[in-house]
């Protein structure tokens, strides 16, 4: 079997700051802490890069984005 016949999967949601929906690796994406209850919520790369724009200008570190945090996970990983 080659590694394109390998079974991938990826997770599908809306994205917690604009709401448009994407694909991501739910392992890898970056995600942001709901208030009041601690779930994880995804962000998708427009709205993180945006973000990270905005926090370098204030001087803070940016958002780490895994290479793979948009890409299928293999499906032995999930």
């Amino acid at each position: 079997m080659t590694d394109a016949d390998q079974p991938v999967v990826m997770a599908m949601g809306p994205c917690y700051l604009c709401g448009r929906m994407f694909m991501f690796n739910p392992h890898a994406v970056p995600s942001i802490h709901r208030r009041g209850d601690g779930v994880r919520e995804p962000v998708c790369r427009d709205c993180i890069e945006q973000a990270n724009r905005l926090r370098v200008e204030a001087g803070m570190d940016p958002v780490r984005i895994r290479p793979d945090a948009y890409e299928p996970l293999p499906a032995e990983e999930l």
